[in-house]
């Protein structure tokens, strides 16, 4: 029975030992840790050169019959992928029509576009009847200029 409490004390020593040096390693692996950044990181500024100026060569009467030359008006630096359109915007244009209150298209816009799958459904597809369509569009190529892929199957 001694033998049995050496063992359960040595046992009790190693595990209270492990605790203490997994404690300090621990306090010590946080107080080097690098500090958090405290901002986010910000884009860099556009390029200056990229912005142009150009003079406006609009002229004006006046009453006493005069020509006067406007300001030069300068153009703003603008992000290119900001200002371009969006493939499928909410915006309704002449390209699709909007399904109606079932999720059918109208005789004039037959193809069933699904916005979450970004695919559409022509008639007589697999699928075409069970889709319920976001858009409608008249021709496929319209769906695939609208950023649409034609379904597999």
């Amino acid at each position: 029975m001694t033998w049995m409490v050496t063992v359960v004390r040595r046992s009790l020593w190693l595990v209270l030992i492990g605790g203490i040096g997994g404690a300090t390693w621990s306090w010590w692996r946080d107080r080097t840790a690098p500090p958090a950044s405290p901002a986010p990181p910000e884009w860099p500024p556009l390029d200056p050169a990229r912005a142009t100026t150009s003079e406006s060569s609009t002229t004006a009467h006046t009453s006493t019959g005069t020509l006067q030359r406007s300001a030069p008006a300068v153009a703003s630096v603008v992000n290119v992928l900001a200002d371009s359109p969006d493939p499928r915007s909410n915006a309704v244009t002449g390209s699709w029509l909007p399904p109606t209150a079932g999720g059918s298209c109208p005789a004039s816009h037959l193809i069933k576009a699904n916005d979450k799958s970004g695919i559409f459904h022509v008639p007589g597809g697999r699928f075409y009847d069970r889709t319920k369509a976001a858009r409608c569009y008249a021709t496929a190529a319209e769906a695939v200029a609208d950023g649409y892929r034609s379904a597999q199957a």
